[in-house]
Formats: C-alpha cells, sequence, structure tokens
C-alpha cells in the first residue's frame, strides 16, 4: 500500500506517500517533456520499478521531496485509500481518498486492492486501478511500501523485477526524538511505531534490500539516492537521444 506519507502535498499530482507505515505503494513517474531528462517517448522506455521503504521518520519523505524539486515536473502520483481521519491540511482526492470503514471492506471484498494493511486502527490500500493507470504508461516506478508490502512485492510476479532500497534512520534514539517532535503520538502510538521500526530492521538487516541508504546526513543520504537512479536517469536520456529529442 502506499505509504503515501503525507509526502508532496506541495505536488498534487502526485501520491501522497504518508509518512506511516502502512503498505502504500507510490507511482512515481519520470515523465513529462519539460525536463531534459525526463522528456521523452514513454512508449519506448522500459526501467525497473524502484521500491523504497523505511521506518516511519527515518527520512523518506524528505529525500523523495528534494528528488521531486531537482526534478520538476517529472512525476505523478496515484492515491491511496484509507480510513482514518484528514489531518489538518489533508484534500480528500489529493493526499488520499478518505472513505469509510464499509465502503473499505467493500472494495477489498471485490478485490480492488493491490494490497491493504492496518495500521494503529486504520486501513490503508492502493487500488488496482490506480496502479494500472500509471504503470501502463511505461515510465519509471517508485513504490513506497512497509516491510509487508516488500514481502508482497517480492512474491509477486512484477516485470521487471523492481530494485528495492531501504532508507535506515541514524539510530533509535534519534528516530524517536523525530517521531516526538510531530506532537501527533500517543504513548501507545509511539511504541508501536518504534517496534515496528526496529522490525524493519531487522528485516533490512537480512539481506532484503539490493540497496540500504543511511540518512545520517541528508544530502549525502540524498547523493546515495541519486546514485542509485543514475543508471534509470540515463537510459531515459539515452532513449531521448536515441529519437533526436
Amino acid at each position: 500500500m502506499l505509504r503515501s506519507f503525507n509526502l508532496l502535498r506541495k505536488y498534487p499530482a502526485v501520491l501522497n506517500i504518508s509518512d506511516l507505515k502502512p503498505l502504500f505503494w507510490q507511482q512515481v513517474l519520470f515523465a513529462t517533456p519539460t525536463h531534459p531528462v525526463c522528456a521523452m517517448s514513454h512508449q519506448t522506455l522500459s526501467v525497473k520499478p524502484i521500491v523504497i521503504s523505511g521506518p516511519s521518520g527515518s527520512g523518506k519523505s524528505t529525500l523523495l521531496n528534494k528528488l521531486f524539486a531537482e526534478f520538476p515536473g517529472c512525476f505523478a502520483f496515484s492515491i491511496s485509500h484509507t480510513t482514518r481521519n484528514p489531518r489538518p491540511g489533508e484534500v480528500d482526492g489529493k493526499d488520499y481518498h478518505f472513505v469509510t470503514k464499509d465502503d473499505f471492506v467493500k472494495l477489498v471484498g471485490e478485490n480492488g486492492f493491490l494490497e491493504h494493511a492496518q495500521f494503529s486502527g486504520n486501513m490503508y490500500g492502493t487500488s488496482k486501478k490506480s496502479v494500472k493507470d500509471i504503470s501502463s504508461s511505461g515510465q519509471l516506478c517508485v513504490l513506497d511500501v512497509e516491510i509487508n508490502g516488500v514481502k508482497s512485492i517480492k512474491q509477486s510476479d512484477l516485470k521487471p523485477k523492481p530494485r528495492f532500497i531501504f532508507v535506515r534512520p541514524p539510530s533509535m534514539e534519534e528516530l524517536r526524538r523525530r517521531l516526538e517532535s510531530r506532537g501527533t503520538e500517543t504513548a501507545d502510538s509511539l511504541k508501536k511505531r518504534l517496534d515496528s521500526a526496529q522490525e524493519a530492521m531487522d528485516y533490512a538487516e537480512s539481506g532484503a534490500y539490493d540497496h540500504i541508504i543511511d540518512n545520517k546526513e541528508l544530502e549525502v543520504a540524498y547523493e546515495h539516492l541519486k546514485g542509485i537512479l543514475i543508471e534509470d536517469l540515463h537510459k531515459i536520456q539515452g532513449e531521448k537521444l536515441k529519437k533526436g529529442q
């Protein structure tokens, strides 16, 4: 499910990757002709999807926002569903599709979700339609998911095989500080997030990911992320040059 973390409120066309941890697949497309790297025909472009994961508070949202800012106009987001109430400033249909539990359960029964999960009493899911609409473009797709989402994707027949990336916070102490500084966590929810974070980091140590980004220094972590993506960016640029665009 796309962890849309309430990331990217500045990008209305983008999927909200909430900073929560639930399984949110985020489809990010390098696509428009407004950027020299991104401008090219999507019909011939074929690059590996990127699956990015990490605990809530690890800094995924910040890293992705920097990426979006450096490549403006190159992204489009699908919007995930959730049964939680909107936070201040969140807009239905932009940040999430806010739905009732009954409506969510109905979609589950209709097999309308690629995946879905429950976290802190709320349900989150990514509809098949939203992913198909984006994936059909044939462009670079970034999926932001939590640990169960990573496991599900690894067991899926998604082609081409994605590249898996984990964003690791500097320490559990720093992660606690970041979560507490939000002012949105209760003692119980904070404990759940920290327990989930430890589980995610233990899973990352098992060798489940192709790349682990240590987010101790933001700029260093960001350069690491860009370095992982540069092969795809060069592929996109190369296709553009071959077409004389």
